[in-house]
């Protein structure tokens, strides 16, 4: 028998990690290199890609909007899934802020949210989804 292939894995990126990844080389590069090869799944969900837009223009990333227009359709996009919130979470985590990434990846049933949040990374778990610091989830690719 041939070997059977694993499903992708759905996560759910925090803001932070997403643009570390995207922007920086090192370690969080490898995030991006999953997407691109099809190991993992990435999900957005409109409020979650807001903030990522957002953050993008920030101007500390001096980034012109060619540059952003390139990122977002480029290197974003096509590997991303873009799913509607159908649980409503309020007051999940300490910081009301990020429900919206908790709301993304339990609508999405998504099996992580990985982060680099304390008030996410404390939680641990959010009903089936293990959220995880971007090393903890990168060491689990490592073996292959």
């Amino acid at each position: 028998m041939g070997k059977k292939e694993k499903a992708a894995i759905k996560i759910v990126l925090d803001t932070n990690i997403l643009i570390s990844s995207l922007l920086f080389k090192g370690e969080l590069a490898g995030v991006v290199d999953l997407w691109k090869k099809g190991k993992i799944i990435p999900i957005f969900s409109r409020d979650t890609f807001d903030e990522f837009k957002t953050v993008l223009e920030y101007p500390k990333f001096s980034l012109t909007a060619q540059e952003m227009k390139v990122i977002i359709e480029e290197e974003v996009l096509p590997f991303f899934e873009v799913i509607e919130v159908t649980d409503k979470i309020k007051g999940a985590c300490r910081d009301a802020d990020d429900d919206k990434f908790i709301a993304c990846a339990v609508s999405a049933s998504a099996d992580f949210i990985v982060t680099g949040d304390k008030d996410l990374l404390d939680m641990g778990k959010y009903k089936s989804v293990k959220i995880l610091s971007a090393s903890e989830f990168l060491r689990m690719f490592k073996s292959e």
